[in-house]
């Protein structure tokens, strides 16, 4: 400390300590770990497909290659993830609005596989575009979007496409 610091104090900056990281609640880590077991889920079934076919590359050649840079890419993440400041998971949930469309749409969605078994892709399907539509658009034209939406695709499956989809004794 020199004489003219004694007499007119001179202002330090003030070193900012390191956040702890808690990597229990780091969101980045949690999504890389989910990627990373839902692509090495897939490799592995890869493996059981034919690498080489007659004329070329077989089934198991697209499917091994994108989820093994899937896997390589989410190992990747979770690094980087645990290397950068987390993102606790409380923070990037949703809350109060935001955590009712989520809610919904995961009732909608538990509906729909309920129902489908019994009431077929289109009864199912009105029930659960209705249930999402509810909460922004007065009833009428709630039944009308869920119809329109429901039979639009049902159209593009069944008739353009040649897909089957799950049917109620009724045919629908």
């Amino acid at each position: 400390m020199n004489q003219l610091e004694k007499v007119i104090p001179v202002p330090r900056p003030e070193v900012a300590e390191e956040p702890v990281k808690n990597h229990k609640l780091n969101a980045g880590v949690w999504v890389g770990i989910v990627m990373f077991l839902f692509a090495g889920i897939f490799f592995w079934q890869s493996l059981s497909l034919d690498y080489y076919g007659d004329f070329g590359p077989g089934p198991g050649f697209l499917p091994r290659w994108l989820t093994g840079f899937m896997v390589l890419l989410s190992a990747l993440y979770i690094i980087d993830s645990l290397r950068k400041e987390s993102i606790d998971i409380r923070e990037a949930m949703p809350k109060g609005e935001g955590l009712k469309k989520v809610k919904t749409i995961f009732q909608s969605l538990i509906v729909f596989l309920v129902i489908v078994p019994f009431t077929g892709y289109v009864i199912a399907s009105v029930a659960m575009l209705f249930i999402l539509f509810f909460r922004e658009y007065k009833w009428y034209w709630t039944l009308a979007l869920s119809f329109l939406v429901t039979s639009s695709l049902f159209l593009v499956f069944s008739f353009l496409l040649h897909v089957p989809l799950p049917e109620n004794p009724f045919g629908l």
